[in-house]
């Protein structure tokens, strides 16, 4: 047995020397004195440098394609048309769902997504809408048929309320023929990209990937049901 150092004999100095003994008190003030590993740093606002928590608003650099952190200050800021240059805008926070959506199968495959989710935007730089679906290599843009988008809200012009850039209609299709619809902050699609692309695994992505889908189009029914108090809502059409 290896004795401990209060149990170990320490051998007398010679004589005319000294030296410290280190016991168990002086281990404790060394270990103690051991640099700690550093604080992650505060998320900051990346417009002001604000301090913000985990839940902050963003806003989509419309040239770049990008997301933002940014506080509540600097959201509201970029509200409002025409706010710097056009350039910045801010995301919205609102939920709604479409439950009268009628989306065959046939229509579905007219939109040439491969996958069983995608959401739909106005790209205002492009002028025009975009669909993009989530892969391993992350938001991946579909040749959307213009013709496919413009029978679609042809028959739902409710969907013309879609704020460019910001807002973006979320699908879900299952093997059934039953689809999801709601509109949701841009913000949300990109974050579902993201949780997919960690748990994607072979090639329709396996378990986990379908467990993070889940769970997110329950989050995102609860808050369109939220939004409504309750009811199935479906947005205004604009003129």
């Amino acid at each position: 047995m290896i004795p401990s150092v209060s149990d170990r004999p320490v051998a007398p100095p010679p004589a005319g020397t000294s030296r410290p003994v280190i016991g168990v008190p002086a281990l404790d003030r060394i270990r103690r004195a051991r640099p700690r590993p550093a604080a992650a740093p505060e998320e900051r606002c990346e417009l002001c440098a604000e301090p913000i928590g985990d839940e902050h608003g963003h806003l989509v650099d419309v040239q770049s394609r990008s997301l933002r952190c940014v506080c509540r200050g600097c959201h509201i800021l970029f509200t409002a048309d025409g706010a710097g240059g056009n350039r910045l805008r801010s995301v919205p926070d609102r939920y709604a769902a479409f439950p009268e959506l009628e989306l065959s199968v046939v229509h579905w495959e007219t939109f040439q997504i491969p996958v069983s989710v995608a959401f739909f935007f106005e790209n205002s730089s492009l002028g025009r809408t975009v669909a993009l679906y989530p892969s391993p290599a992350g938001a991946t843009e579909s040749l959307l048929p213009l013709d496919a988008w413009i029978e679609l809200t042809a028959t739902h012009p409710e969907l013309t309320a879609l704020v460019p850039d910001v807002e973006a209609l979320l699908v879900r299709a299952d093997r059934d023929g039953r689809v999801e619809c709601y509109i949701v902050p841009i913000d949300a699609c990109y974050e579902l990209v993201g949780r997919l692309r960690t748990s994607w695994r072979g090639f329709d992505g396996g378990p986990d990937a379908r467990d993070e889908l889940t769970a997110f189009f329950a989050r995102v029914r609860e808050r369109a049901a939220s939004a409504s108090g309750g009811r199935p809502s479906l947005p205004e059409a604009t003129s």
